[in-house]
């Protein structure tokens, strides 16, 4: 049974940190990309980063370049999403979400992750 579990989320003041993970089970992680998307209040849940096994990742938010980092240890079957400089407007919860193939989607379209965590919520705030 595939299972991605998202953790690492929590209230944050603006300027800082947090990162979170996402655990993979009844899978093989280093076959698939995955995907962070985020979701704030009243809006459409729309795609963050998206890394490829090997490690080569595209950010599909230009705004969060530079300040998010993606990674993935296939290992330990888990991939991170390190945020910093946080700011009120990347308050969301967050999700994990795993494609079919090894490959991450031009513009990160949701239909292509098929397997989804159930959120964390991240809060920027003073």
């Amino acid at each position: 049974q595939v299972q991605l579990v998202e953790s690492g989320g929590g209230l944050v003041q603006p300027g800082g940190s947090l990162t979170l993970s996402c655990a993979a089970s009844g899978f093989t992680l280093a076959n698939n990309a995955i995907g962070w998307f985020r979701q704030a209040p009243g809006k459409e849940r729309e795609a963050v980063s998206c890394i490829v096994p090997w490690g080569n990742s595209i950010f599909y938010v230009t705004d969060v370049k530079g300040r998010f980092t993606i990674s993935r240890d296939n290992a330990k079957n888990t991939v991170y999403l390190q945020m910093n400089s946080l700011k009120a407007e990347d308050t969301a919860v967050y999700y994990c979400a795993r494609t079919e193939t090894s490959g991450c989607p031009g513009s990160g379209q949701t239909s292509a992750f098929r397997y989804w965590g159930q959120g964390t919520q991240v809060t920027v705030s003073s």
